[in-house]
Order: C-alpha cells, then structure tokens, then sequence
C-alpha cells in the first residue's frame, strides 16, 4: 500500500517506531540531557541508565517495526509508563530554563497518556496489522 492509501490505524505502529527510534538516538547524541532527569534512587550510574535507556527504545521501534509488533506494542506500553518518573523530574531540572524549555517539559507530562494508548493499540492489534 502507498502512503496515501495506508489506512489511518496502521499508522500507530509506525508512528510507535518512529518515536522510539529518534528518542534511542538522542540518548547516544545528547547523553547529557538524559542523564541530567535520571532518578536519583537508581543503582549506577546516570550515563548508564541513559544507554540502557535509549537501547530499550531501539530494541521497542524494532520490535513494534517487525512480526512482533504485538509484543513490541505492549513493551512500549510498559516502558512509558517506567520512564514517566524520569518525565517528572524533567520539569524540576529545567525549572531555571527558559520558558520554552520548561513548557516543553511540562507538555510532555500529559502527553504520556496517549503515547501508552498508543503502544497498547499496537499491542492489541488494533492498528489494522493483524
């Protein structure tokens, strides 16, 4: 099928795989920013939350890019909703940014929620793959 005739519903997976594969490339190309939200009470180090981190979101958009899209879309659903601490914290480390920077932050909050009806909708296969 060409992009103007895919059906509205399979764009959830790609859309899923999308997100994931250009967020698990930010945490290798900007490291910092990830490191900086990582819960305090973690074992380790940050840098190493920020790896494992961005590895699970590539691992995520392959699985939802794949035969297991199922699978990958109930991962994801899980996963979002184990970072959104880290999502949380964001808002207090940017609180002395610019107001564009903690708005962004903030935005992000509320945002979660449809992210993981997304990844359950895959996971379900709700997304017209099935």
């Amino acid at each position: 099928m060409s992009a103007k005739t895919t059906p509205p519903a399979q764009w959830a997976g790609t859309a899923l795989a999308g997100l994931f594969a250009v967020t698990g490339t930010l945490h290798f190309l900007r490291p910092a920013i990830f490191d900086a939200i990582v819960p305090r009470g973690l074992p380790g180090s940050s840098r190493m939350w920020t790896w494992a981190s961005g590895m699970a979101e590539f691992l995520l958009a392959g699985l939802v890019a794949s035969r297991f899209r199922n699978l990958g879309g109930l991962l994801s659903a899980v996963f979002l909703v184990a970072v959104f601490p880290a999502n949380v914290r964001t808002v207090r480390v940017v609180r002395r940014q610019p107001p564009t920077v903690r708005l962004i932050a903030l935005a992000r909050l509320p945002l979660q929620a449809p992210l993981i009806a997304l990844a359950l909708r895959v996971g379900r296969g709700e997304d017209g793959t099935r």
